[in-house]
């Protein structure tokens, strides 16, 4: 038999969603016939799996050890340089940087040192997260970008901080702007509402004017500064769909430079041939906390910015000339 405590980085989750990651190489349906059998008993009583678990619960798991075993993979911490520059951080959460052409999580078995290798490699320095002690939980990624895109990406170090950063972004208590740079002259601030699909197989997306015809998606943009044919522009995401900043502005005909995928290969020669850019001008620059309530209450107001990257910095600098 085997006793299982639940700490606090292990509580405000399904029983059956805890089990699952403690043997988490056991299927759905093997741990449901556990709890049928009344092999796997909660608080000394019968489990279903829908138990919400709380810090201090008990699970006795009636399993022989060799089977447990067999189920229960060993998490490592493969070691990864750090890429990424820190931007704020806390007991909960962890605010970082990143740079462009960095992948924020592996896409195939072969891709190693992704964002989410190198926040879990410096927590694991930290003495902040130790996979042994660690039953369920692993620190986590709680947005994403694009590759080739620039910028801010929040990770949650505890259980809690990775719920409670989950539901502000879900319920958009999280203001996110960015800066893209994008051909054409734009004089006035405007807004962007349309209905993206999004093509898997050729991971690209379609824009549709259309109601009904794809998820809804919507994007503030407001210039800021405008020279030579191309507009300097700070974007606010209210929804964040794949490719959708990339993808609106090529359907307004202002497509971003350096865009490979949805830009103009005469931009994206210009700036690949004058500053050496080979990826799109996109940078997640800023975020605003607006959840005053919850774990991450003592967010609200602020304000968390990461720099413009150097290359992307003397591009505006040539551009509209450098800032006094």
């Amino acid at each position: 038999m085997k006793e299982i405590i639940i700490t606090k980085n292990e509580e405000n989750q399904r029983l059956d969603k805890f089990l699952l990651k403690y043997m988490n190489k056991a299927s759905k349906g093997f741990i449901y016939k556990m709890l049928r059998k009344k092999r796997i008993k909660y608080n000394g009583g019968k489990a279903e799996g829908n138990e919400l678990l709380r810090a201090g619960d008990t699970l006795r798991l009636y399993l022989a050890e060799e089977t447990m075993q067999s189920f229960m993979e060993e998490k490592t911490v493969p070691a990864a340089k750090r890429h990424f520059g820190i931007v704020y951080e806390d007991d909960e959460i962890l605010v970082v940087s990143k740079p462009a052409g960095l992948l924020t999580h592996p896409e195939k078995s072969s891709d190693t040192d992704t964002l989410i290798d190198q926040v879990l490699y410096y927590l694991y320095q930290k003495g902040q997260y130790t996979p042994a002690a660690e039953s369920s939980f692993t620190p986590a990624l709680c947005n994403r970008l694009d590759r080739n895109t620039s910028g801010i990406v929040i990770a949650g170090k505890t259980l809690q901080g990775v719920q409670a950063v989950n539901e502000i972004i879900r319920s958009r208590k999280l203001n996110k702007f960015y800066l893209t740079l994008v051909a054409g002259e734009i004089h006035e601030a405007g807004e962007i509402t349309a209905y993206l699909t999004k093509d898997a197989e050729k991971n690209q997306v379609r824009i549709s004017k259309r109601e009904g015809s794809g998820a809804r998606t919507m994007t503030k943009y407001r210039p800021l500064a405008h020279a030579k044919g191309y507009t300097l522009l700070e974007i606010q995401l209210i929804t964040g769909k794949t490719h959708q900043i990339r993808a609106h502005m090529q359907a307004i005909g202002h497509p971003v430079a350096g865009d490979r995928k949805y830009g103009s290969e005469a931009t994206n020669r210009k700036f690949r041939e004058e500053y050496a850019l080979s990826n799109q001008f996109l940078h997640a620059l800023r975020v605003e906390w607006k959840e005053q309530e919850g774990p991450l209450g003592y967010l609200y107001g602020k304000e968390m910015t990461a720099p413009l990257p150097k290359q992307l910095q003397e591009i505006c600098d040539g551009l509209f000339g450098r800032a006094e």
